[in-house]
């Protein structure tokens, strides 16, 4: 399966807002999984999928209110039973990354147990290959 591209746009507004009138981390957070779930679902059920880890959500710089940013998330890494998301967040109005990170989801049962989904992801352009060897890498730093 080839990699696709799920996109979601997003306006910063003043309930998104931290003390220092820039976009609330948890905010964020809750908008960077959200992308990332919609990704993993889109190969699965979404029943299916739950969130194990978000992995370094890193902000490059500070989103101010009036914002309008692109959140663009994939799966780069399948493994029998995880689907590993990677998102990054860009500003629409210059093309600026904001932020990025990985998510590790786990296909499960309806008792929560992971269960195989079947996913197999190739990658063949170099910037996918390399997505997909930070994603590894990941797994290999969380397993040691």
């Amino acid at each position: 399966m080839q990699l696709k591209a799920h996109i979601i746009n997003r306006m910063v507004k003043g309930d998104d807002l931290n003390h220092h009138g820039t976009l609330f981390a948890g905010k964020t957070a809750m908008w960077f999984v959200e992308a990332g779930f919609i990704a993993a679902a889109s190969l699965t059920k979404p029943q299916s999928i739950v969130c194990l880890n978000i992995h370094g959500m890193l902000f490059m710089k500070p989103i101010p209110n009036g914002s309008i940013i692109r959140f663009e998330s994939k799966v780069v890494l399948a493994g029998s039973t995880r689907l590993v998301s990677y998102v990054k967040v860009v500003d629409n109005s210059n093309e600026d990354l904001l932020l990025d990170g990985f998510i590790t989801f786990i296909h499960v049962d309806k008792d929560a147990r992971g269960i195989p989904h079947g996913v197999v992801i190739n990658v063949n352009d170099p910037e996918d290959i390399a997505l997909q060897e930070k994603a590894k890498k990941l797994q290999r730093a969380r397993n040691t």
